[in-house]
């Protein structure tokens, strides 16, 4: 990476924005290439890296070939949290749980057996008093004397074919209700969609038309009757209307299926498929209205720099990140007008290139998850299929985004459970591409060699321990306040020792850092900073020494209440001094500069630039000393952007391990980073990493949480506490043994219990509403599959989504 020019002291300062280092050229389009750079001069060995191709983007994103206008074009309807919104199709609704294929068929058949029987019987006069009915409402001298006597007349004769026929269609709506044939033609007839459907409708039509004209249904003749008894019988004297009349039968018979068979809707399909639409006529009216038009440009009046970007994405010079940043600094520029028009003219002149972040970087040098740069998500994963997930949200994508991540995550898991590669990594890779689109700032904290993205992908880089790196970090946050710099301090260095009080040692800083800082115009490095705390003589009157030559009698009075508190019990001065010795190692020499000439590199400048900042901490050969400078980062974030001013920029900390990095009085921080457009991504291999005092408290202040597969019955127990309950409704079933009182039932029951070796019981069924835990502690200990995580989500405007198992494939 770029020094910013200078030579022998690592980092930048808060207010200057560390120089572009240019990123090999990226192999998918429609991304826009950068200018590839060499190896920066003089650089070690370390920060030079062969460039390797990235791996094909993901669908969700620009694919190689595929317009980014069209990626623009496509909806993103807003969502509940978490739901991966690029393309979303809602789910169809749920279906109530019905009968099985087997015993929907079975009694299908049955119901038709039976109408087939109870019709022949009818036929056939098997059936007492079948014509009563018809007798009640018709005179009496059509009929043959008798409950059973037939037709004696023309007119009975015609009325018993009109009531034979509605008897007929009764018994036919009946058979259909009780045998449940439309959930039947559903299943296995419309579900296969066009041309099934079509055909199978015809070949019932075709069916159904023998039938009717071999009279084995009662249509025609019933119809004929009808129609003579209105218009009379010299109505058939004309062969014309005899044959209109048959057609009219015929269409409708035939129309029914018709309707089943979605005729007109596959003919008109057909059409339309076949006829080409003319030339533009389709394309003008979504043109005229689509997102790659940049229509907020065009209201604004200025039409110019809308088609110079609509031409630059028609000609794929500009890629999704491009599009975002400038989307991104007109919004900002509506809010000052006198930025507008230099903002119009770059567009004119550069392009897509207009408004560049300022390492000239257009995108990152490969991608690893999939991204939408327009909405800020991150797709992480896919909710599984399971009863714990609610139905609308089974099968979906699940994704992360400022708007999640502003109320802190926490992630626990085992190692090798996936948290770096499957969430952690997809989080930073999102969030510089945010960047790089000037929404975001990310520090990425993690171990050497921690797979948080290549050195390219970041602006600044700093390998604490390594004679190599380029960049250093400020022990005091970039702050001149004595006090504020001792207490961020102070809780970097003891804020894990429970039975030390933090404030205490943040006063013993203080009176410390204060004077020296009078003295020298800076504060201590470390070996001095460890002197003092030791209480060495030496160090302590030459402080003094120079304090009286300068004047400065309240900086005395600061460093005579240290000399007289040292020693003392409780002085937490030793604690201190032990925990700076971890810091003052060979390993560390040049590090942690504090003189005139030292640059080291400020959290401040994430609050003011969209930066890119990667922490690698020497875990290996110096644990404690990395846990101590991850609570300090920690402590630091926390402090500087509680104190921020402008809160444009989301701003946010990955911490891939923050095992005894949290203390009380960084979570008290962490509750307040969302009020301030800022969040906290913090990595566990357990909960116990935390003090158990904090165990409840952290689990309160952020609002999404995440628990991998493998964690213990404890780990899960914790969080099934914060994650509440929910009202389930619950089936019990009681089976009871059925004592029968006569002997031919005992009988029965006998035969049927020798047939099937059960005695005959009765289930009696008990239905009740239940308060559960969502997830049980051991479901999430041994029902978690492995790549799975049961993810709990929330926004900063309050909304939340229940826990919900996402199999991860970030």
């Amino acid at each position: 990476m770029d020094d910013d020019g200078t030579r022998g002291a690592r980092g930048s300062s808060a207010d200057r924005v560390p120089g572009p280092a240019l990123p090999p050229p990226p192999t998918t389009p429609p991304r826009v290439p950068a200018p590839a750079a060499g190896p920066r001069p003089g650089a070690t060995p370390v920060e030079q890296h062969p460039t390797r191709p990235g791996p094909a983007s993901p669908a969700e994103q620009p694919v190689p070939g595929a317009p980014v206008d069209a990626w623009l074009r496509t909806p993103r309807p807003p969502q509940e949290p978490g739901i991966w919104r690029y393309g979303y199709t809602p789910p169809p609704p749920e279906e109530p749980e019905g009968v099985s294929n087997r015993s929907l068929l079975v009694g299908a058949l049955i119901s038709l057996l039976s109408a087939l029987l109870l019709w022949s019987l009818w036929r056939n006069g098997y059936l007492p008093y079948r014509l009563v009915p018809l007798k009640l409402f018709t005179p009496g001298e059509w009929w043959n004397p008798g409950t059973s006597g037939g037709p004696r007349t023309i007119e009975g004769s015609d009325a018993l074919t009109v009531y034979e026929a509605i008897l007929f269609g009764l018994l036919a709506y009946g058979c259909g209700r009780i045998g449940n044939f439309s959930e039947l033609f559903r299943r296995h007839v419309a579900d296969r969609g066009q041309p099934f459907l079509a055909l199978a409708a015809a070949a019932a039509a075709g069916l159904t038309q023998l039938l009717v004209w071999k009279e084995a249904l009662p249509v025609v003749r019933p119809v004929l009757v009808l129609v003579a008894s209105v218009a009379g019988g010299e109505i058939y004297q004309s062969q014309t209307v005899v044959n209109v009349i048959y057609a009219v039968i015929a269409a409708a018979v035939l129309y029914p299926f018709a309707r089943l068979g979605c005729w007109r809707e596959l003919i008109a399909a057909r059409r339309g498929a076949a006829a080409p639409a003319p030339d533009g006529t389709a394309a003008a009216p979504a043109a005229a209205t689509s997102a790659d038009q940049w229509p907020e440009l065009r209201t604004a009046g200025w039409a110019d720099a809308a088609d110079t970007l609509t031409a630059e994405i028609r000609t794929g010079r500009m890629n999704d990140v491009d599009v975002a940043r400038l989307r991104h600094a007109w919004t900002l520029a509506t809010r000052r007008p006198d930025r507008l028009a230099p903002l119009a003219e770059a567009v004119l002149r550069t392009g897509g290139a207009a408004a560049l972040h300022p390492s000239g970087h257009r995108d990152l040098p490969r991608r690893g998850a999939r991204h939408d740069v327009l909405t800020g998500q991150v797709r992480i994963g896919r909710c599984a299929d399971d009863p714990h997930n609610p139905y609308v949200r089974r099968g979906t994508g699940l994704a992360l985004e400022p708007a999640l991540l502003g109320t802190s995550l926490l992630a626990v898991g085992p190692p090798g459970a996936g948290k770096t590669a499957r969430l952690i990594r997809p989080v930073v890779e999102a969030l510089a591409l945010r960047a790089l689109a000037g929404q975001a700032a990310v520090l990425a904290v993690g171990g050497a060699g921690a797979p948080l993205g290549p050195d390219d992908a970041f602006d600044v880089v700093v390998r604490l321990g390594h004679p190599g790196s380029a960049h250093d970090i400020d022990l005091y946050g970039g702050t001149t306040d004595p006090d504020e710099a001792a207490a961020v301090l102070a809780e970097g260095l003891v804020g894990d020792v429970g039975s030390l009080d933090s404030r205490r040692a943040a006063t013993v800083l203080a009176q410390l850092l204060g004077p020296y800082r009078a003295a020298h115009g800076h504060f201590p490095s470390v070996p001095e900073l460890r002197e003092l705390l030791d209480g060495t003589p030496a160090a302590l009157a030459g402080l003094r020494a120079s304090l009286e030559a300068a004047g400065h009698h309240a900086m005395l009075r600061e460093l005579d209440a240290r000399s007289r508190q040292a020693g003392g019990p409780g002085d937490p001065a030793p604690a201190l001094a032990d925990r700076v010795a971890l810091l003052d190692r060979p390993a560390f020499t040049g590090f942690f500069a504090t003189g005139p000439d030292a640059r080291p590199f400020s959290l401040r400048a994430l609050g003011q630039h969209p930066l890119r900042v990667r922490v690698d901490l020497p875990e290996r050969g110096h644990a404690e000393a990395s846990r101590l400078l991850t609570r300090l980062l920690l402590a630091q974030f926390t402090a500087i952007t509680a104190a921020r001013t402008d809160t444009a920029l989301f701003a946010c900390l990955v911490l891939d391990d923050a095992t005894h990095a949290v203390t009380a009085e960084t979570v008290r921080g962490i509750r307040r980073l969302r009020s301030v457009n800022a969040g906290a991504v913090l990595a566990l291999r357990t909960v116990d990493d935390v003090p158990e005092t904090l165990h409840t408290p952290l689990l309160g202040a952020v609002g999404c949480t995440a628990a991998f597969s493998g964690i213990t019955t404890w780990d899960g127990k914790r969080f099934a506490e914060a994650w509440g309950k929910e009202w389930v409704e619950t089936r019990e079933v009681a089976q009871h043994t059925v004592f029968a009182d006569q002997p031919f039932t005992r009988a029965l029951h006998a035969l049927r219990k020798l047939v099937t070796g059960k005695a005959v019981t009765t289930d009696a069924v008990t239905v009740r509403q239940v308060e559960r835990e969502r997830w049980s502690a051991s479901e999430l200990a041994y029902a978690v599959p492995a790549g799975h995580a049961v993810i709990r989500l929330a926004t900063v405007e309050g909304e939340h989504a229940p826990p919900l198992l996402v199999h991860l494939d970030g």
